[in-house]
């Protein structure tokens, strides 16, 4: 079956890719790296970037969630006042990219029945694209890793020239890059800066999924709807948008 709908455009961590699974151990590891035995800046440099060194749980409104590498980067070197936040960031980015080469603190996973709803999507002839807060090539990476490669023909990332999410920048780029109007694609995510993208940009419909740290509670203001995960995508396509 088709829909009228001929893009999606997706975050990524937290909606393709298991958030917690990711990102803990890297941050984990740089604030550790940082602060070194100085517990008092460990404590410091979480409480900045919104994760509790103790439980190892990421806060609701952490700029790690919603946030770009740089602006995270940007809020650790306020405490390291002997670390320049572009070191930081390039620091970041390269343990990021790492992960989808098995080298990194970072375990990459992907959220429940992924490679399956993507594999109906393109069979669906949907173009996919991906619009990330982590760099480029990261995104890049991580999608390589996870063998669906070939699943995606479009990447954003907070370092790609198109702007950072809730604007419209990334998704009009994919509008750009498929030749399709706004109203023919979907923007899908975990947080409400993915959702205010594709509102931004005019997309057909904003879909939040429960898969990230957000709660539904969270999302549903600023959604027209709510899956579980991007499993539950392709049946939700063939009832709202039918071709």
């Amino acid at each position: 079956m088709t829909t009228r709908i001929k893009g999606a455009l997706f975050d990524k961590d937290g909606t393709l890719i298991d958030f917690t699974a990711t990102w803990r151990g890297l941050v984990e590891g740089m604030i550790a790296d940082y602060a070194g035995p100085d517990e008092a800046l460990r404590a410091a440099l979480g409480a900045a970037i919104g994760f509790d060194v103790t439980t190892g749980l990421f806060l609701p409104g952490s700029p790690v969630v919603a946030g770009s590498t740089g602006e995270v980067a940007a809020l650790m070197a306020a405490l390291l006042p002997r670390v320049p936040a572009a070191e930081i960031e390039a620091e970041a980015n390269r343990r990021a990219a790492a992960a989808g080469a098995g080298d990194s603190d970072a375990m990459l996973a992907p959220t429940p029945g992924l490679d399956e709803a993507l594999e109906r999507l393109s069979g669906m002839r949907l173009a996919l694209g991906v619009a990330t807060h982590d760099s480029e090539a990261a995104a890049r990476a991580h999608v390589r890793a996870l063998g669906l490669e070939r699943r995606f023909s479009f990447y954003a990332g907070y370092d790609s020239g198109f702007g950072l999410k809730p604007g419209p920048g990334m998704a009009r780029a994919f509008c750009s890059a498929t030749g399709f109007a706004p109203e023919e694609i979907v923007m899908i995510g975990d947080s409400i800066h993915d959702l205010g993208a594709g509102r931004a940009a005019g997309a057909a419909a904003v879909i939040g999924v429960l898969t990230g740290p957000a709660t539904e509670a969270e999302l549903a203001p600023h959604a027209d709807a709510i899956i579980h995960a991007v499993a539950d995508l392709p049946d939700f396509l063939i009832r709202r948008f039918p071709a």
